[in-house]
Formats: structure tokens, sequence, C-alpha cells
């Protein structure tokens, strides 16, 4: 299909130049009988045009970029030389003139063959460095570029083309990567955190099995244990589910409001057993923004934020929430007096299973922050982590104020 095409543009390109030599011999004042002549002398020019083309496009297919120019520029010389020749043996010109534009052709040739093997080298000089780039590409070194390239709009497009494509590769390649390294994190994470309470049920419930504990009070004391390993396992099969199923698009649609009062006093409503029990003082200054109208989702990030505070924070210490509004935007902060979190720890609060100190981490999942940061993000807003080593810290949040008026959640 392709050689039929070439052969097709071929034959209108030779039409369109016979018609035109006409039409260039008729502005000249030839005569009919003249013209007529000048045709019948194109007729075998075209023809071996024509040949010649048709043989150029199957003989030069697997020839290099220098050898096709060059063919080229030696095809249309032979092509003017013997339009030349049939212009003497009609008599149109002299010998003298025909023997002088003979030997200008000549000329021409070696003007023309120098200027395709110039062209040729330069255009040859970037497709082999687009080679280069492709082979190192392919062995694996996405960090290969083709870089800028003067050889004409259509290679350096291609130039263009491959460093976008190695572009998209290598960000994609590391993706990859970053995905599975959160992956072998997620599994390491979630076996840790899944052995210690499972290991604590096995033993208690062997002992319990095999008779070791048969005294009432005993009993109480493992059951109350058992419960605690199995509520540490719901909670974190409930964080992986949720982290999993969260999805921002949904979010970020959701039109379900409550006031930012209520969405506060629930997440506090939530966490005020644990606070009594090490008697941690929480409280709240919403600063006038009680009637903010904010998505439900909120809680559960203030939820996180405050289960975080309670949990670190020694007894006897204190937990506030502040809350101020201005310029269309919501501000809310977690601030606790607890042992703080290292300055460089600080960037890494937000990722799934972090834990700034194992050692003190307690009960949690290490997925609460990264929940709230998911929610957050997805409400299009952004949330940030301040603290002094065992000064207490400090977590902010920043979200956008919805139009849409406070439906009940």
């Amino acid at each position: 299909m392709s050689g039929l095409r070439t052969l097709v543009l071929v034959v209108v390109v030779a039409v369109v130049g016979a018609l035109g030599t006409l039409a260039v011999g008729a502005m000249m004042g030839m005569s009919g009988h003249e013209l007529s002549h000048l045709a019948l002398a194109l007729v075998p020019v075209a023809v071996v045009t024509l040949v010649a083309a048709a043989l150029a496009s199957r003989l030069l297919t697997r020839a290099s970029l220098r050898q096709r120019f060059v063919s080229v520029a030696v095809l249309a010389a032979a092509v003017a030389m013997a339009n030349v020749a049939v212009l003497s043996m009609q008599m149109f010109v002299s010998d003298h003139d025909a023997t002088l534009v003979t030997v200008l052709l000549v000329y021409a040739i070696g003007t023309g063959v120098a200027a395709a093997l110039a062209v040729a080298r330069a255009s040859g000089v970037a497709l082999a460095g687009l080679r280069v780039t492709a082979d190192r590409l392919a062995a694996g070194d996405l960090s290969a570029r083709a870089g800028e390239i003067r050889a004409g709009p259509e290679i350096e497009a291609l130039a263009h083309a491959l460093d976008r494509m190695a572009e998209r590769v290598q960000l994609a390649q590391e993706h990859e990567r970053a995905a599975e390294r959160t992956r072998r994190d997620l599994i390491s994470a979630v076996s840790h955190d899944l052995r210690t309470p499972l290991a604590s049920l096995r033993a208690m419930v062997e002992a319990l099995d095999d008779g070791i504990v048969v005294r009432p009070d005993e009993v109480r004391r493992y059951a109350a244990e058992m419960r605690r390993s199995t509520e540490q396992l719901v909670s974190l099969v409930n964080d992986l589910f949720e982290l999993s199923q969260l999805d921002a698009g949904a979010i970020a649609a959701e039109t379900r409001r409550a006031s930012l009062a209520d969405v506060v006093f629930d997440a506090i409503d939530a966490v005020e057993p644990d606070a009594a029990r090490k008697r941690l003082l929480v409280t709240t200054d919403l600063g006038g923004a009680e009637d903010t109208p904010c998505s439900p989702r909120l809680t559960r990030v203030l939820q996180n934020l405050l289960s975080n505070a309670v949990r670190h924070t020694p007894s006897d210490g204190s937990v506030r929430v502040t809350a101020a509004r201005a310029n269309g935007r919501l501000a809310l902060a977690v601030e606790d007096t607890g042992e703080g979190i290292p300055a460089q720890d600080l960037p890494r609060v937000f990722e799934p299973f972090f834990r700034a100190d194992p050692a003190r981490s307690g009960a949690g999942a290490g997925l609460g922050l990264a929940l709230a940061k998911r929610i957050v993000d997805a409400l299009g807003g952004e949330i940030r982590a301040e603290s002094r080593p065992e000064a207490g810290s400090r977590f902010a949040v920043e979200l956008p104020i919805p139009r849409v008026p406070v439906r009940p959640s």
C-alpha cells in the first residue's frame, strides 16, 4: 500500500511538472506546433522519471540516509540532463547552448551531491545519537536522554518524544518501586501488629484450656486481657479496611455536612474514657466557629488526633482542641503536653505504620495519622505536625469551608 502511494505521488508530480513546463513555454510565446513537439518530448522524459522513481523506491528501501540523499541529487540532475538532451534533439536549443547547460549541470551534480552528503551527515549524527539513547534505555538506563538536537523539526520532534517516553517510564518505575516498598513495609508492619495480640491470645487460651488458670479472679483478668487483645485486632482490621476503601473523589463529592461543634464533641466523647483513666484534662476553644459547616469525616480526623494525643500524654497532662475561621477557611489544632516527637521523625509521622519510638508506641497500629491525612487531603485541606521533645505536640488542620448548608449526617 505504501509503495502504491509513493508511485501515485511520483505520477502526480511528473504530470504537474509537465503541465508547468508547457505553461512556461506558452508564456514564452511558443506556437501550438512547438508546444505539441514539446509535449511529445516530455513523454519519454516522464516515463524515464517514473521508472527511475519506481526503481529508486525499491532499491533504496534499505539504503542509508546518506545513500538516499545522494541518489535523489543524482537522479534530479540526470533528469535535467535528459531534458536538455531532448531539447537539443528537437532543435529547441543549439548544440553550443546544450553543451554549456550540460557542463553547468555536471557542476550542479557535484554541488548537489556535496550538499546531500552534508545534510545526510548532520541527520545521520542526530539519528545515531537517538539510537545510542534508545539502546541505553533498552539496557535499563532510564536516566538516558537525547537532549537538544539540531537536525530539523522531524528529528527534533522524535528526540523530544523519546525523552518524554523515557521520563514517563522512569516515573512509572519509581512509582512501582515505591509501591513495592510500601507493600513490603505494609506486610511487615501488619505482621508485627498482628503477632503481638495473637500471641497473647494464644497463650491465655492455652492457659485456660490446660487448666493452669482456674481461680475466678485470674479467669476474669485473663478475660479482660483477651478482650483487650481482641479490640486491638478489631481496631487494626477496621483501620486497614478504611484505609483501603478511602476514595478521594468520593469524599470530595459528599454533600453531608455537620456543625463543627458536633464534630469536635463527638470526637472528644470517643476518647473520653481513655483520657479519664489517665486523669487528662481535655479542653476546647472553638473561637466562635461552633456553627461552621464541615464534613462529618472530620470527626474521624479529630478522633485519631485526639487518640494519638491521649496515648502519648502522661497522666495529669492536658489536651486542647482549638478552632478559628477566616477568609473562607477553617483552622483546627490538637495540642498536648505529651512526650513530643523527635525532629527527625516529624516528616514521617503521617506514613502508614510509622512509629517514632516503637518502645513507647503503645497499642496503636500506626494507621491513625495516615487515615487523618488521607481524609484531609481528600477534603482539599492540609495537615501538619509540630513538636518539641518532652514539651508536647501540635497537629494543625486547615480546610476550606464548604458552602453547602449543614444537613444531618
